[in-house]
């Protein structure tokens, strides 16, 4: 049953989850970009909302921040869209489907600028420029000019973690970059198209509101088949996020300003654009990961991903692309049913955690 609500390309995933809005009587937005799919199909972030047109409380879903990884968040969105849910009169949900969909179309984690997006929300003011000291000497490592190829990644990787600590490593690569715009973890040198349009929307629906509960669901990081809970913003007045999510998480649950989970800190992520963009709203942000492998094996598969995206056909019929899908969204039917308890629990607990505060009738 879990299975059947992955979907096997973004071009279906997106025509299910439309289908399924409208047939519970949401309403519907698209969010169009410019760029389009590998065989030339639109692309867009679509967005559902259930319940009032203008909420107190909403709690608002978002899938495929990181283009690939939308696999598993689309699926419960899908599975949460066929249950029937019963909103009080003040209160709303929105899905957002598939933030990066030109990552999730071609099979990539970056969008159509090599831009990670969770890199990408940099406040207004702020330089898209530098990178750590440290990455520049890795550069020649994470993102080798040509296409995918034998090249003893795994030992000179080791040889790097041996010589400057995982930790130090973990946070020159992944905490966000903005001087190789064909590298990984691009930031961007300009808020993308997707981010532009993602914070006006937000702006024109969610402003006014009281409580904003946000989940991002990712998968990659942490055990396989546990769901990891990062509590990025836990606002005053509200009950505790991480009391209330570690009684119904069987994973690890993460409170605000602390490594554990990640080890470290992320530059221009998505709950700052929420907590600038609604600024006398009440922003709860939680990320969600499902863990598939080891972070090194996650780092070699983006990077010869990367490497055939940018140095061979960019097309998405090439092992490195069926590679990356497999490491984020894993055939296996025990992870699938896994990933989507996981979410199905989340969500459920973001949607009562929203509504329990409702105004009474």
């Amino acid at each position: 049953m879990a299975q059947s609500y992955f979907s096997a390309s973004y071009a279906a995933a997106r025509e299910r989850f439309r289908g399924a809005a409208k047939a519970r009587g949401a309403r519907l937005d698209a969010l169009m970009l410019a760029a389009l799919g590998p065989v030339g199909e639109a692309l867009s972030i679509d967005i559902a909302w259930l319940g009032a047109p203008r909420p107190r409380r909403v709690m608002v879903h978002v899938s495929g921040t990181h283009g690939v990884e939308g696999f598993a968040g689309s699926a419960v969105q899908l599975e949460f869209l066929d249950r029937c849910v019963a909103l009080p009169r003040d209160c709303a949900v929105a899905l957002i489907h598939a933030l990066n969909p030109y990552g999730m179309a071609w099979l990539r984690r970056a969008n159509e600028d090599n831009v990670d997006p969770n890199r990408n929300f940099l406040a207004p003011g702020e330089s898209f420029s530098g990178a750590p000291p440290l990455y520049a000497a890795l550069d020649p490592l994470l993102n080798p000019a040509s296409p995918p190829g034998f090249d003893l990644f795994l030992p000179r990787a080791l040889a790097w973690i041996a010589r400057h600590g995982r930790a130090a490593l973990t946070q020159a690569i992944a905490g966000g970059q903005y001087e190789y715009p064909r590298g990984l973890f691009f930031g961007g040198r300009q808020h993308s198209e997707g981010t532009l349009l993602y914070t006006q929307w937000l702006d024109e629906h969610c402003t006014g509101v009281e409580y904003l509960l946000a989940i991002d669901a990712h998968t990659g990081l942490g055990r396989r088949g546990v769901q990891t809970l990062v509590v990025e913003t836990e606002p005053a007045g509200e009950p505790s996020l991480c009391g209330t999510l570690r009684s119904m998480n069987s994973g690890p649950v993460i409170p605000p300003n602390t490594l554990a989970a990640r080890d470290y800190v992320v530059h221009g992520g998505h709950a700052g654009l929420l907590a600038r963009t609604l600024r006398d709203v009440r922003v709860g942000f939680v990320t969600a990961e499902i863990g598939t492998l080891a972070p090194l094996a996650l780092l070699h598969a983006l990077r010869e991903e990367n490497r055939w995206h940018q140095y061979g056909a960019a097309t998405p019929a090439h092992p490195s692309k069926e590679k990356l899908l497999e490491a984020f969204c894993p055939r296996k039917a025990a992870w699938r049913k896994a990933a989507l308890a996981h979410g199905r629990a989340l969500i459920d607990e973001a949607v009562r955690i929203v509504c329990a505060a409702s105004a009474p009738r």
